[in-house]
């Protein structure tokens, strides 16, 4: 699919770094077909080390030569990018952009003569190969680009598809759920050291608890809730931390966690 591609990315980060590690490994796509550009030369001298892709301080020169462009530059940025590549990007290229809250319309808008736009939310595990993806574009999008973007994606972990309107929704649940569930780890792991356990063992234990309780839930295809009762028997310690979980207001913390990083997903889409 991806075979005969040349893909290349405007901006060297984390994101960046994952999918073109995904895309030598699981999609056997060769270092040839990668090109990345971006303002920090260190990061291009390590990404060329590592990877042996072509790299570039021009966004125009990776633009002018990519039949798929990633946009994974910040949001705050990309309008300043795409003025600065709109001449350089041909009509048939795809464009797949990774910014937060940045509408397809907008990337239209400073891209004109280009119609092949895809707007997607990564996660940070994907930088472990187990991330997941949303991913939204018209419907008039051509079978072989949608394919091409499911397969990038696919290389890093999950995909879905949603409707672009949900995609603030994502961003504040998948895209910003990582930094949540770090910050869970990180407590249960302090409430080990509070009750002796040593730092190493206790941050192991609530990492591993984090992911196996994940992996059950993706595995089982249960509801969290009919899993969560089936640990916490009748009087017994489960229960009760639950008790003080549900007294510090844990769940309504994290629907607002939710609620504001996709209001501020918006915000950033429209300019505010």
């Amino acid at each position: 699919m991806l075979s005969d591609c040349t893909i290349g990315f405007i901006g060297a980060g984390n994101m960046t770094q994952a999918l073109i590690t995904g895309l030598l490994h699981a999609q056997g796509v060769l270092p040839a077909q990668l090109l990345a550009s971006d303002i920090d030369e260190s990061r291009l001298r390590w990404l060329h080390q590592t990877y042996n892709i072509r790299t570039f301080s021009s966004n125009p020169a990776v633009a002018q030569e990519a039949d798929i462009l990633v946009l994974a530059v910040e949001p705050q940025i990309l309008d300043d990018v795409l003025a600065e590549i709109s001449g350089a990007v041909g009509a048939d290229t795809l464009i797949v952009s990774v910014a937060a809250g940045y509408p397809i319309a907008r990337i239209a808008r400073g891209l004109p003569g280009v119609y092949r736009i895809v707007r997607s939310m990564p996660n940070t595990p994907s930088l472990v190969r187990e991330g997941v993806t949303a991913v939204a574009y018209e419907e008039g999008l051509p079978p072989h680009d949608s394919a091409s973007v499911w397969t990038l994606f696919e290389s890093i972990g999950q995909v879905v598809k949603v409707e672009e309107r949900w995609l603030d929704a994502v961003t504040g649940l998948s895209g910003s759920g990582p930094a949540y569930v770090y910050v869970l780890i990180e407590a249960l792991a302090d409430g080990g050291v509070k009750m002796g356990l040593s730092r190493e063992t206790a941050q192991l234990l609530a990492a591993q608890t984090v992911s196996g309780a994940a992996r059950l839930v993706l595995s089982s295809q249960e509801h969290p809730g009919v899993l969560k009762d089936r640990v916490a028997s009748p009087g017994g310690t489960s229960i009760a931390g639950l008790y003080e979980l549900e007294r510090g207001g844990l769940r309504a913390a994290l629907l607002s966690a939710v609620e504001a990083a996709a209001q501020r997903s918006h915000e950033l889409g429209t300019g505010l």
